[in-house]
Formats: structure tokens, C-alpha cells, sequence
């Protein structure tokens, strides 16, 4: 059974709007490193639909992208996508797949599935997913801003504290601080 890792960018006060975030070469790569690691990636359709509405033409070219971006989207066209939703059951772009009914069975099959692990990233279901008992790790990009909006990390609550182990930390050039936690069980 693969791991299920939460990767996403958080401001110092738990703003998680991809806007906020630093976009450069250097956190493109991070990202590109974790999709690498892993052998899926799994969103809620509000994620997939942003990434649907920009990735396919950067890879595709008809976007003028730095070279890491287009690496990036080179990458995310060829691995396997999946995405949780109840309103949408079609999803067009490359190696995307739909995961319907049982949120705990479907995501626990895909985990299964893929000994590399699925990388998740996208906020609200990682809440219902850590309300499940179904993240394994938090690979995070901590930007060095206070933004003073939502939406946040976690906004929705949970019903108990998550203690994590701290597995590496490592400040990146740009400001950011890649942390990788992993639950304590």
C-alpha cells in the first residue's frame, strides 16, 4: 500500500490560495520532485477544473511557460489524475479518472493501488480526507508571507488534534521552507 501525502503552499497564516504562493523555478521544481515520487495524484474537482483550465495548453505549448513550468505540465499530462467528485463524472484531460460513491473505500483503493503512493493537493478534501484517518504525510511549501484572507488550511476543522513527526526541513533560496511531516501513529 502507497502513502497518501498532502502537498500544498501555506502562507504563514494558513492561507492556501494558489495565488499567494511564490511560482518559480525553484517551487515548480519541489512540485515536479513530489509528482515524481509518486504514482498518482488526487484532487477534488474545484482543483482539477483550475488545473484542466491551464497545464494541458502549457504542455501542449500554446502557453509561453519558463522551462521549469513546462516541465511541470509535461509531467502532470502522463501521470495518472484522480478526482473526487459528486456533481462532474466526465473528465476529459489525460489519464484523469473519476472516483465516485465511498469516499474512504475509493481513496483507500487508490492508495492500494499505487505502492509509489498519491500525492493529494487540493485543501477541502484533504480536510475530509484527514477526517477519514487517510493522510499519511504533509509535504509543504511554507511561503514566506501573511496574507490576511482565506481560504485556509484546514478551514473546515477537525474533530481532534493531528500530532505529526517532523521527518526534514529544509529552506529553500527563494524564502520558502519545504517541510515534510508524517503522521504519528
Amino acid at each position: 500500500m502507497g502513502l497518501l501525502t498532502f502537498s500544498i503552499n501555506v502562507t504563514l497564516d494558513g492561507c492556501v490560495d494558489h495565488q499567494e504562493g511564490i511560482a518559480d523555478d525553484e517551487t515548480h521544481a519541489f512540485f515536479t520532485s513530489r509528482m515524481d515520487e509518486c504514482g498518482a495524484m488526487l484532487w477534488g474537482r474545484v482543483t482539477y477544473e483550475m488545473m484542466e483550465g491551464h497545464w494541458p495548453a502549457v504542455a501542449r505549448g500554446d502557453v509561453d511557460a519558463p522551462p521549469a513550468m513546462r516541465e511541470w505540465a509535461a509531467k502532470l499530462e502522463a501521470k495518472p489524475k484522480y478526482v473526487v467528485s459528486s456533481t462532474r463524472k466526465d473528465f476529459p484531460w489525460t489519464n484523469s479518472h473519476h472516483i465516485g460513491g465511498d469516499l474512504r473505500e475509493g481513496v483507500q483503493e487508490l492508495k492500494d493501488a499505487n505502492p509509489d503512493g498519491v500525492l493529494l493537493a487540493s485543501g477541502k478534501l484533504a480536510t475530509e480526507l484527514d477526517r477519514l484517518d487517510l493522510i499519511d504525510e504533509y509535504k509543504l511549501l511554507v511561503q514566506p508571507r501573511i496574507v490576511g484572507h482565506g481560504p485556509t488550511l484546514y478551514q473546515g476543522g477537525l474533530p481532534a488534534t493531528r500530532q505529526l513527526e517532523l521527518v526534514s526541513a529544509e529552506p529553500l533560496r527563494n524564502g520558502v521552507i519545504a517541510v515534510h511531516y508524517r503522521r504519528a501513529r
